[in-house]
């Protein structure tokens, strides 16, 4: 018995902001929009992989999801970590920066942190070498 991974679900408060920040801040794209009595699912995907971020709009929920400690994140790699990091300055989404492990995090419209790494370690020098 064989296991592989599908998609990750995050429940988001207003799915075309959600997937227009997606789109802009990580290149996904809809691949697939689900419409039910109660719901809206959006499969977003990199065009490279076939793992996908499910996209959940709840229509009946009011208000923010409680995040809790917002220890659960997913992460991105990236083959340009200079101009990523640029891109999301620029959107004013950076919420931590690791340059201890040459890492940062930006934050979704719903809170959600997502990690941007480099796809290449050595590439990781760059936000270790970021000015406070």
């Amino acid at each position: 018995m064989k296991f592989k991974f599908a998609h990750n679900n995050l429940n988001v408060i207003d799915i075309d902001k959600s997937a227009a920040f997606y789109n802009k801040a990580l290149g996904l794209v809809s691949e697939e929009r689900i419409e039910g009595d109660g719901y809206i699912i959006m499969f977003m995907g990199d065009g490279m992989s076939a793992h996908k971020l499910e996209l959940t709009y709840l229509k009946d929920k009011e208000g923010a999801y409680d995040l809790g400690d917002n220890e659960i994140h997913l992460a991105f790699t990236v083959d340009d970590i200079a101009a990523s990091y640029a891109l999301h300055k620029e959107m004013d989404c950076v919420c931590y920066v690791n340059k201890d492990m040459g890492i940062y995090f930006i934050v979704d419209p719903d809170g959600y942190w997502l990690e941007i790494l480099p796809a290449d370690v050595k590439d990781r020098e760059y936000i270790k070498n970021l000015a406070d």
